[in-house]
């Protein structure tokens, strides 16, 4: 069934004469004439009788009157909706974000949403590896994460973020110098997470650790950040985590910052380089019209 055949039985059931119907499709009379036989031909039946006051709708055009239009309004809905989808007004975006973005994955997707409010957005919680692999197989569409990225990956520097010591507030904080940070966690045992659920973190940890030539004790390990910093709360132990980690911090916690080289490392915003995804444009505009964060 052509809708192109259902818009000619329309226009003549609406104007209620050939000629008339024909100027509105800005076609001939006769063209028109032969889209009406050839849709009577497949319902089997005649759509109007013709005389000399115009063309009227027989029973049975009439009894498929209304399921033509119908079926020719969702047509044009589809169709208008298709364009919103191409122009990036409408579809599904999946952003991935990992603990170093646990601040601002969650406020940059809220004022996209404000602003966008026909994307639906779905927010993941997974590592830098595990996003450059959804990246590549498709589930996934942009994300926050730890650079440097791959090759194949296209990404942008957003901000800095650095490790810092959590620790029970109204503990004494440890001198923020190489020597003093290096005696005071080479005696603590320390709450961490499980390097499987935090690669990037433990890589970071392992390399200042390094630099400092120090290797403290792990009393627990949890594969929940929130965890880790309800049991440094309990007092079960300080803890290294992300400085960026503060939006999720308890009252019981406080944070002193480590500033050093090896304590930093650079978070971007990345995708699959060369992606045609209509709304990734969309998204990379929103984050740099809000680069403050």
């Amino acid at each position: 069934m052509e809708l192109r055949l259902l818009r000619s039985f329309i226009a003549v059931a609406v104007n209620q004469n050939f000629g008339a119907a024909a100027k509105a499709l800005s076609t001939t009379q006769p063209a028109l004439t032969k889209q009406i036989q050839v849709l009577e031909r497949q319902a089997g039946t005649t759509l109007f009788t013709r005389g000399r006051h115009g063309a009227a709708l027989t029973p049975g055009g009439e009894a498929l009157l209304v399921d033509a239009v119908d079926l020719v309004r969702r047509a044009d809905a589809l169709a208008r909706r298709m364009e919103r989808v191409a122009a990036g007004a409408e579809g599904v975006l999946n952003v991935g974000f990992g603990m170093s973005t646990i601040d601002v994955a969650p406020q940059t997707v809220a004022a996209f949403r404000a602003r966008h409010p026909g994307i639906d957005i779905k927010l993941e919680d997974m590592s830098s590896s595990r996003q450059f692999d959804a990246f590549r197989d498709g589930t996934l569409s942009v994300g926050f994460v730890r650079m440097p990225a791959p090759q194949d990956i296209a990404a942008r520097v957003i901000r800095r973020d650095q490790l810092a010591l959590a620790i029970p507030a109204g503990e004494p904080a440890p001198g923020t110098d190489r020597k003093g940070l290096r005696a005071w966690l080479q005696d603590q045992g320390l709450v961490r997470l499980v390097p499987a659920r935090g690669p990037g973190l433990a890589a970071q940890t392992s390399e200042l650790f390094m630099d400092l030539g120090c290797s403290p004790t792990t009393v627990y390990e949890t594969s929940d950040l929130l965890t880790v910093v309800a049991l440094v709360a309990a007092g079960a132990g300080p803890a290294v985590i992300p400085a960026s980690a503060s939006a999720i911090i308890p009252d019981g916690v406080q944070l002193v910052k480590i500033d050093l080289e090896s304590a930093s490392w650079d978070i971007g915003i990345a995708w699959l380089r060369g992606s045609t995804n209509p709304l990734l444009p969309l998204f990379l505009e929103s984050i740099m019209d809000g680069e403050k964060v």
